[in-house]
């Protein structure tokens, strides 16, 4: 899924994947050219390769579109390198050459490249599903799901391509990257390394759809103004048309729009089915968990390498869920998983130095591509030199250093809650008071809390870093913040918010953020990158004094506080526990920097609106959304906090 049309180019430029018909081209990669550094030369694509397309037969009939670039230097038995996608593995046509490889350094190691629409999909035959579920009993060549047409391509591909070692990987980012996972499931034996990159594992739990029950609004709708059905085969349009908003404010074209079927009707007609699917099915029902890939990832005889951003916006979930299901239900098997500073995509798509105004002090795509990617396909497709990679892989934000663990979290951490206290503190030690004490606020659904702090249309890439300072001075927003740091403090694995609440609705959102927030010392401008990714509006300039960065953030929408398949309302004035978990972090704070937590009920339009009141949301009326007055409490009966993993050498 993708954040913004404009976003979406980019990521699909780096799965390999071309959007529209273009003349034969080459692949460069981008480098500046000053006085001191000549330009690169680029890889001739066709001059190295051949290019062709295929219509592969799976085992219920349907014929599945298949390109190919086979190196043209015979003699050597080449490996496959394959990915599965659902955006089109054009430019189509032999004469016509795009985007094929991960990198250059894949160009010119060479492989068979193999790029395949999936079914239902542009050039193939079949009907497309989103997030096809995984069939455990197949009774009849009818039976068909992501594996069975793996398993099938895989073996025509090895009796019908000459030239071959024997040996196949496939990787996929986003999308693809489900696909990735997806396709080794009971793998074909020939299928010696998968790289599932940003996959999606559970649309519903924290991937693209919902976070903690709450609909990822502006996301959803810009990626399905785009992703629409299908009659296939079709090459699709020459041109997308990105959707015309007819305004620059996403806040106030959500807000004006109001529920969420009037927010489905704005796509036009017929509208889409996918989106109108996705808000008919806002609990954890049996759509969801049908395609909740992660219990299904058995039988796996490749060596995995899953990768991940910490500030992927989309499928940060999905790669932590990937990499741990595949860990459990495989033992003895080769996984691994990288983690590093990147956005969806950002290491094939960005050289990864920096977000919005966070700057990494150093090109981690660089390092990825050159010291993690290739020399893992290159092991298990060549039986090249070991590439000794550490079963994970991930950068530590704060510190900007990559560190290696054996395992993933970290075997050394001793989980540790900071405790919100009276006056607005944060504290290893819980408050004890024998009195009850809370602080309290009120939401308004009318005039939500804003998700950014500039004026922006769909869902910028760097607001998963971005300033919080200016939600800290809203009446609707609580802050604690810890005193000033006297050594770094190194936390790994979940954030895990534990609040004792109440509430004058029946039903409410609790959203947690953690904080970074810098010395008050520094006072010169914030390092802004224009490039990693593109936006529809830059951030405005600010100054690292006193900064306050993102670090993790996310809801629980209250009726699902004890289950997301059974909704509960809640009783007006009641304290209850609102404990859940959020992605997984490896961040230093600094000395001298201070930890803030920031409870607010509402982030919009990142997610939609909760009335209030215990209501059909998607059909919610303007007098369902009631403000109500929120309290969190804090003391020794009912003491709310943040929870997470401290690793050892640190208080």
């Amino acid at each position: 899924m993708i954040q913004s049309f404009t976003f979406l180019i980019g990521v699909l430029a780096a799965c390999a994947v071309t959007l529209q018909p273009a003349q034969a081209q080459t692949q460069t990669q981008t480098q500046t050219q000053t006085p001191s550094t000549p330009l690169a030369v680029p890889f001739d694509l066709k001059e190295a390769y051949t290019k062709y397309e295929y219509r592969i037969p799976m085992r219920d009939g349907k014929h599945l579109f298949t390109v190919l670039h086979i190196p043209k230097k015979t003699g050597i038995k080449y490996p496959f390198l394959m990915q599965r996608t659902p955006y089109a593995c054009g430019p189509y046509g032999v004469e016509k050459y795009g985007r094929v490889a991960p990198t250059d350094e894949f160009l010119k190691a060479g492989y068979i490249f193999v790029c395949q629409d999936v079914r239902g999909r542009y050039m193939s035959e079949g009907n497309f599903i989103e997030m096809t579920p995984h069939k455990v009993v197949k009774k009849s060549t009818a039976d068909v799901d992501e594996s069975t047409d793996m398993y099938d391509t895989v073996q025509w591909l090895l009796d019908h391509v000459p030239g071959h070692n024997g040996r196949l990987g496939i990787w996929g980012i986003s999308y693809p990257g489900f696909y990735t996972s997806a396709s080794i499931i009971e793998s074909h034996p020939a299928i010696k390394a998968a790289s599932p990159q940003a996959p999606i594992a559970d649309m519903y739990m924290g991937d693209d759809s919902y976070h903690g029950g709450a609909f990822m609004l502006p996301h959803n709708y810009s990626f399905l103004t785009f992703f629409k059905s299908q009659d296939n085969p079709t090459e699709g349009p020459k041109v997308f048309v990105p959707h015309d908003y007819n305004n620059s404010n996403g806040y106030d074209y959500f807000l004006k729009l109001g529920n969420l079927s009037n927010i489905a009707k704005s796509l036009g007609k017929p509208g889409n089915p996918m989106f109108d699917i996705m808000v008919e099915h806002p609990r954890y029902d049996d759509y969801w968990k049908s395609r909740n890939i992660a219990p299904h990832l058995k039988g796996i005889k490749a060596a995995v390498l899953t990768v991940g951003g910490w500030f992927d916006a989309e499928d940060l979930q999905g790669a932590l869920s990937t990499y741990q299901a595949i860990e459990s239900q495989n033992p003895g098997i080769s996984n691994a998983l990288v983690m590093g500073p990147w956005v969806h995509g950002g290491w094939l798509r960005n050289v990864g130095k920096a977000l919005g105004h966070v700057d990494f002090a150093a090109k981690t795509s660089d390092y990825f591509q050159k010291k993690i990617m290739l020399p893992f396909f290159e092991q298990h497709l060549r039986e090249g030199s070991d590439a000794k990679l550490a079963e994970a892989t991930m950068f530590e934000t704060g510190t900007n250093i990559w560190r290696e663990f054996p395992a993933w979290p970290p075997a050394q951490v001793k989980r540790k809650t900071l405790y919100f206290q009276s006056g607005g503190k944060l504290s290893f030690q819980s408050e004890n008071s024998a009195q009850p004490q809370f602080d309290q606020f009120v939401s308004d659904p009318n005039r939500p809390v804003p998700f950014i702090g500039y004026t922006a249309i769909g869902m910028p890439a760097e607001h998963m870093v971005a300033d919080q300072r200016f939600a800290a001075t809203r009446p609707d927003v609580l802050v604690y913040q810890s005193d000033v740091l006297d050594q770094d403090i190194t936390i790994a694995g979940p954030v895990s918010p534990q609040l004792f609440v109440s509430t004058t609705g029946t039903d409410a959102d609790w959203v947690v953020k953690l904080i970074d927030v810098y010395p008050e010392e520094l006072d010169n401008p914030a390092p802004r990158s224009r490039t990693e990714p593109p936006s529809d509006v830059e951030p405005p300039k600010v100054v690292r004094s006193g900064y306050q960065q993102l670090l993790r953030g996310n809801p629980l929408r209250a009726r699902y506080r004890n289950s997301f398949e059974k909704p509960e309302a809640i009783v007006p004035g009641k304290v209850e526990a609102i404990n859940f978990n959020m992605p997984d972090v490896l961040h230093t704070f600094r000395r001298g920097h201070r930890i803030m937590v920031q409870v607010q009920s509402s982030w919009f339009p990142m997610f939609d609106r909760n009335p209030q009141t215990f209501v059909n949301i998607r059909d919610a009326k303007p007098e369902d959304f009631k403000s109500a007055t929120q309290k969190v409490f804090h003391w020794r009966d009912q003491p709310s906090g943040v929870t997470f993993g401290v690793l050892e050498g640190t208080p």
